[in-house]
């Protein structure tokens, strides 16, 4: 009689194929119980959300960028106090040089200086030169429909800052892309306060609006007004102050930094008029900083609504978001930048990121949707526009 064992390999082969099958099985069990797990966390989030009646909704996400820009090797910023955006997405950079040490000073950049948006040098020019009055503080700069450079200073005086002049920055200044002068609005350290109509006050911000080719200026420290010109030859148009009243003087030097803001609307008159910007719907948005409050306005003075945020430092910076429509408000603080529903003015959200300098002085946004931060004495930043992120509104 024969008998027929089966080869030793084939008996290992069972073994291992047994094996296989709990491991797989095994396997199988945690992948389900993974998903179980999702399945439910998602399902307390979606209730949590529903009995809280918290709205979801999709905002602006954004990471930061550490390495922007590449500033050439031989020069030195100072600090950097006005970031704008020109047609191509070039991003112009205001700094004030005669911040830096005596060595650094040797070897400052010109104050305006332009990157494309990868953060590579393109040019640089600016300061004193003949035919008008270059600011002795920079502090804002804007590119206008058609390419041009507007730019401004905010000193006064009794700042008392070394290589300052003592003379009060009451003008604005229009230039080409190539820094050609083309014209002057209002003189240096001749203001007569609120009512005069050819000088601005250490203004803070402007932006031009193309519909109808004026220049809305954010005037500013010394004043507590929104005036507008005509962008082309400069000639005074209207003016108006909190809540489109008539702006009076209080003209202190150096401003006042409030501590805390009362509840409720806020002061019939502005402090600090610190940014502007006007939406392609020909809504006029004002920061008033010290006040804690962003006022929207029609292109002819009149008041619509405001955004109060009491709480926390507010309103130091503005900037809309570049779609069609421009969904978002990006309205800078002190240590995030605050996403705000433009049309209702609700807050949505904010950025916060680990390494971000904060608020900044003054932002800027590129068609990329990216935001760009100048803080002034803590340096400048660049947030990359990542894409839209669900949330629940704040």
């Amino acid at each position: 009689m024969w008998l027929a064992f089966p080869h030793p390999s084939v008996h290992r082969h069972s073994l291992l194929c047994r094996g296989q099958s709990r491991a797989m099985s095994r396997r199988n069990a945690m992948m389900g119980w993974l998903l179980r797990r999702l399945l439910l966390a998602t399902l307390a989030l979606l209730l949590t959300t529903l009995l809280s009646g918290a709205e979801t909704i999709a905002v602006p996400e954004f990471e930061l960028d550490s390495s922007w820009p590449s500033v050439p090797s031989e020069w030195k910023l100072g600090d950097v106090s006005s970031f704008a955006v020109d047609e191509d997405d070039n991003i112009w950079l205001l700094h004030r040089p005669r911040t830096l040490g005596a060595e650094d000073f040797e070897i400052a950049a010109p104050p305006v200086v332009v990157f494309d948006g990868d953060g590579n040098f393109i040019k640089a020019w600016g300061g004193e030169g003949p035919g008008y009055e270059w600011p002795q503080r920079e502090h804002f700069l804007h590119i206008d429909y058609r390419g041009n450079v507007w730019l401004g200073g905010n000193y006064c005086p009794d700042r008392a800052l070394p290589r300052l002049r003592p003379v009060g920055d009451d003008q604005i200044l229009k230039f080409t892309p190539a820094g050609e002068f083309i014209l002057q609005i209002g003189r240096s350290n001749r203001s007569r306060g609120n009512a005069d109509t050819l000088n601005l006050h250490q203004a803070a911000d402007a932006t031009v609006y193309a519909a109808s080719n004026e220049i809305f200026v954010a005037d500013g420290y010394g004043n507590h007004r929104v005036i507008v010109f005509d962008a082309t030859n400069g000639d005074y148009k209207r003016m108006w102050g909190a809540f489109g009243s008539t702006p009076r003087d209080v003209d202190r030097c150096p401003p006042p930094a409030l501590s805390s803001v009362p509840s409720g609307p806020g002061p019939d008159q502005f402090s600090i008029v610190h940014a502007i910007r006007v939406s392609n719907d020909g809504l006029v948005y004002v920061a008033d900083r010290e006040n804690r409050r962003v006022q929207v306005f029609t292109v002819d003075g009149n008041f619509v609504k405001q955004l109060v945020r009491p709480e926390a430092p507010f309103a130091r910076n503005l900037a809309l978001s570049p779609d069609s429509e421009q969904q978002f408000l990006y309205v800078g603080g002190g240590d995030d930048i605050v996403i705000v529903d433009r049309q209702t003015l609700e807050i949505l959200s904010s950025i916060q990121l680990d390494g971000m300098i904060g608020g900044g002085h003054q932002i800027a946004t590129d068609s990329k949707g990216n935001i760009y931060v100048a803080g002034s004495t803590r340096g400048m930043q660049k947030l990359t526009f990542k894409g839209m992120l669900t949330t629940t509104a704040q």
